[in-house]
Formats: structure tokens, sequence, C-alpha cells
């Protein structure tokens, strides 16, 4: 399991291309046959991919959580943005379609994924009470429709694990999907210091890239991401993007509450 450390906004602010990426961005999540986990001190979320291929591949518990399983201090998002697939909670086998989500509580012991195409895309944090294994297809996940196509930024908002839909500690779990012609996403943008949150841009075409922005308001910094790409955001810092082409991403936080609405507005005037 990899490690990111914590950096304020002012060792940001002085960083070169090179150390943002490495600090922020989360360049390979989705190896074949394999699970890739990487470990950030903002609220101690776990990032992670899971791409089983032909076979069975079981949720590990790494050294550095100090734990008897993986999720005996912590709670689970599983997001499938591939073919439907399979994953396996103590020995009952819940189906995840492409875009449905799984969320795993507190105190299961045993998680397992398999299908030959599908995609995992999972978040982990503490927890501190044990809520029930909950599937929420996208489907149930009450479709929300924002921005408009004048302003490049209408897109179609799923929410999946938040204070209204299935219930955690403090993970909070969504999808949205850019409408063709529409690029902009979490624009005007904000700031959440009480939680911190990650990206995971996907349905990209090969050849294109979206432009992501972080830093605080009056010292914004680019990232240029490629798809199936990550993003960890501090909870001092914008998280906006722009696309060359319309794309889709996953968001996920973690800290002190469950409240999508839980916004710090960024005027557009006062990005710099």
């Amino acid at each position: 399991m990899q490690q990111r450390f914590a950096v304020s906004p002012r060792e940001t602010a002085a960083m070169l291309t090179a150390e943002r990426r490495e600090h922020f961005l989360i360049e390979q999540l989705f190896v074949a046959g394999d699970i890739t986990l990487v470990y950030t001190h903002y609220d101690r979320m776990i990032v992670g991919g899971v791409v089983p291929g032909g076979a069975t591949v079981a949720l590990p518990n790494p050294d550095e959580l100090k734990a008897a399983y993986f999720l005996e201090r912590r709670e689970l998002g599983i997001l499938n943005i591939g073919q439907p697939g399979q994953v396996t909670v103590d020995g009952t086998t819940y189906q995840l379609g492409h875009q449905d989500c799984l969320y795993v509580g507190r105190g299961s012991r045993e998680v397992q994924f398999s299908g030959a195409e599908a995609r995992y895309y999972v978040l982990s944090a503490p927890a501190h009470h044990a809520y029930p294994t909950t599937l929420r297809t996208q489907a149930e996940a009450t479709p929300l429709e924002m921005g408009t196509l004048e302003t490049a930024n209408q897109r179609t908002i799923y929410k999946y694990i938040y204070s209204e839909g299935i219930q955690s500690c403090q993970l909070v779990m969504g999808l949205t999907q850019l409408k063709p012609g529409s690029v902009w996403n979490t624009m005007p943008s904000h700031t959440h210091t009480r939680r911190m949150e990650a990206y995971l841009y996907f349905n990209l075409p090969e050849n294109q890239r979206v432009l992501h922005l972080m830093g605080e308001p009056s010292e914004t910094r680019p990232l240029w991401v490629s798809n199936e790409q990550a993003i960890l955001s501090p909870p001092w810092s914008i998280h906006t993007g722009c696309g060359t082409s319309n794309y889709a991403f996953i968001w996920g936080m973690a800290g002190e509450n469950l409240e999508y609405t839980d916004m710090d507005p960024v005027g557009i005037y006062d990005l710099q």
C-alpha cells in the first residue's frame, strides 16, 4: 500500500509540476488481476482500484493498518465502472452492474471481487459504528441535473453514500456524468475545510485530458489528468476541472459530516 502524507497550502504553492503530481495525482489505480491501494493522511482515506480479470481478488490487510483485518476499524465504498461483476462480503454475494455502488460496513472480515470485465473503484475511511452492508444501483441513486450547456457544465449527479442515501460513519460517495458539449465540473468552485475529497476521472477518451485545478483560490495550480487517474484534494483546496471532451468522475469525501451540500463557495471572480 502506497502512502501519501499531507502538505500545507504554503508548501503546495511552491511546488513544481512533478512535485504536485507526486503528492496529489494517482497515475495508475487499475492493474489487471490485482488491487492497488493508496493511503492518504488527509482524513486517513484509502483510495483503490480492483481489476479481477479472470480471477477472484481478495481485499488484503496491509501491515500499515495494524489491524486484525482491513475493515476492523474501517468502512468501504465500492463503485463498479466496468461491466457487471460480483462482490462477496463474508459469504454473501452482491451483483454490481455498471455504475452500481456497494457500501461495506465496519466489522466485515472478508471482501472478494470477481468479474472478468469489472473495474472497481474503492474508497475507505475510519469508522466508529457498524452500518449494514448495502447495495444501491445507479437507477436508485436519484439523479440530480445541474448546470447548463451555455456555461459548458451541464451534468447529472448520482448520489450513493450520503446522509439521505446509504448510511455511513463519514464516507460520502457519488458519481457525476457530464453531458456532450460540457467540459467543466464543479464550477463555480468551492472548498470544504471540514473534509477532504478524492476524484477519479473516467469515461475520458484515450487521446483527451482533464485540466484539474487545485490550490487555494488565490493560488490555483494545474494538473493534467488522463483517463482512470485519481486526484487527492486537501480540505483547503478548490477542486474543479475542464476537459478537452466530456467525461465522468467519482467524488468521495471523508471528514466531519455527511451533508452533500456542505460547501464554502468560491466566486469565479475570486480565482487567481
